[in-house]
């Protein structure tokens, strides 16, 4: 497999070099970008969304403007391990299809995880077993505090007197630390989206850190990545622009799932546009890391409508 992945690779590097950036647009046709869309899109998405911006390389491309080889976005919060979102997923049957004004057709990858009663929520009293007196207050009813009917209730007021109170040490609860095995830790990505020159679409690479901002081995990486996708379609490359070995979602398939997107949306009406490339883009990476949460806008216009 790192054969292969080298050998791809190497030749990817020469088609690259030999070969001028796509001038031409096939947007609507093949699900890609020219050079001019890519920074269109990215000029877009910048300015609808702050938190991101163009990224300063250490490494720039010549096809590229100096000012915009690439976006990124910092600091981005992963509260879970995509593998929890997967066992709630299965638990919740999978996909759902949210068809109605709101929605417009998007499908949940998510589902809705099954309610669970826990511990605390069975030791909660029931609206029945409340009763209201003729005065509009809510009392308790005593069987449910395990009092006998007619029974005193203490009157805070006798505690009042210090004097009354043990303060024997051996009588203290000590609260323990949890062990940290059990402690699941933030982590925080940054999200870079660079242009791929040989397949002609975005590229997102994730730089991830741990809760102490130390740098994540790129293999911990696919830790926050769909497992679906997490040996199939992510690879640990060189960043184009930033020194290092990074997590990449591998880009081969980007285009055809544009074009999916692309004829779904013009079935119905909408005519996309290019500037919107990045929001569908991010939309669509939203089910490869479903726990890294970025911001790509949930509320946007995709299109003009063609009718």
């Amino acid at each position: 497999m790192v054969l292969t992945q080298k050998l791809h690779e190497a030749f990817k590097g020469t088609v690259e070099r030999i070969t001028g950036p796509r001038t031409v647009s096939a947007f609507k046709e093949k699900g890609v970008l020219s050079v001019s869309e890519f920074v269109t899109a990215g000029d877009n998405l910048v300015a609808k969304c702050p938190t991101w911006e163009s990224g300063d390389p250490g490494k720039r491309k010549p096809y590229l403007p100096p000012e915009k080889q690439f976006l990124i976005t910092r600091n981005v919060p992963c509260l879970r391990r995509a593998a929890s979102v997967e066992e709630e997923y299965e638990a919740a049957g999978g996909e759902v299809l949210l068809d109605d004004e709101d929605n417009d057709g998007w499908l949940a990858t998510h589902g809705k995880p099954k309610e669970t009663k826990s511990d605390e929520d069975e030791n909660l009293p029931s609206m029945e077993s409340l009763e209201i007196s003729k005065k509009g207050s809510i009392k308790q009813i005593h069987s449910y505090m395990g009092a006998e009917e007619g029974e005193d209730i203490p009157d805070m007021a006798e505690f009042d007197d210090t004097s009354n109170v043990e303060n024997d040490p051996s009588t203290y609860l000590v609260a323990h630390e949890p062990d940290d095995d059990n402690i699941l830790r933030t982590r925080t990505y940054d999200i870079s989206i660079t242009y791929d020159k040989y397949y002609q679409t975005p590229r997102v690479w994730l730089t991830g850190y741990d809760e102490s901002r130390m740098l994540l081995q790129p293999e911990l990486v696919l830790e926050d990545v769909s497992q679906d996708h997490a040996r199939k379609t992510v690879t640990i490359e060189d960043h184009p622009h930033l020194p290092g070995k990074h997590a990449s979602i591998h880009p081969c398939r980007h285009g055809a799932v544009m074009k999916k997107i692309i004829d779904v949306l013009m079935s119905r009406g909408v005519e996309p546009e290019v500037d919107k490339y990045l929001f569908l883009f991010l939309k669509f990476m939203a089910s490869v890391i479903p726990t890294i949460e970025y911001d790509y806008t949930m509320d946007f216009d995709l299109g003009s409508s063609s009718n």
